[in-house]
């Protein structure tokens, strides 16, 4: 019986990385995945998955207003499906995750889901609300702050460095824009 999945951890917890892990293993045993990311990242090109390690694969890109569903649906019927794998899937809207677990109960494929829980103010983004409400499993996955400790919270910095308490909830960037800290790091910069 197929789950919904959602790994979730602040930035470099290697998310995408275990993303195609995954995906090569269903691969490797003669499995078809579909591996999907948000076109509003685009860091490493349109249409691609990318890990700090250096390894990449093609991806089906979505925006907030595509209808999964049907996306799936889609590329199901051309050849069977064993497992979606979505990367950056705090980008989903409420209508697609609810849309993701259509495709596990009806469709009766694992659907994995790899994001951000919080964004840099603490606050959950949307896909991630849902995806910790309806999920049958979650997985947290960790990382570490610069003192050691486990890294939940993810601080955005400006031009020069420096901790951000205001701004647009998304702004793509990677270890140039964004600091995996623990809480206590994390209040005293933006809470304290």
């Amino acid at each position: 019986m197929a789950q919904l999945y959602f790994y979730y951890s602040a930035m470099n917890a290697g998310k995408s990385t275990s993303l195609l892990q995954s995906s090569y293993n269903y691969r490797e045993r003669g499995m078809h995945t579909l591996v999907m990311t948000a076109s509003i990242d685009d860091r490493y090109g349109v249409g691609k998955v990318s890990s700090r390690l250096g390894i990449e694969t093609e991806a089906q890109v979505f925006a907030s207003d595509d209808d999964i569903a049907k996306m799936i649906a889609t590329a199901h019927a051309e050849q069977k499906l064993h497992c979606i794998l979505i990367d950056e899937s705090q980008f989903l809207s409420k209508q697609q995750v609810k849309q993701l677990t259509y495709i596990v109960d009806i469709l009766d494929i694992p659907v994995l889901c790899y994001g951000l829980k919080t964004d840099f103010q603490g606050e959950l983004f949307t896909g991630s609300q849902y995806l910790l409400a309806w999920s049958d499993k979650l997985v947290e996955l960790k990382t570490i702050c610069h003192c050691g400790r486990k890294a939940n919270m993810v601080v955005r910095l400006d031009d020069e460095g420096k901790p951000m308490r205001e701004g647009e909830q998304v702004a793509i960037g990677g270890n140039e824009r964004y600091e995996s800290v623990c809480r206590k790091h994390f209040r005293e910069f933006l809470w304290d």
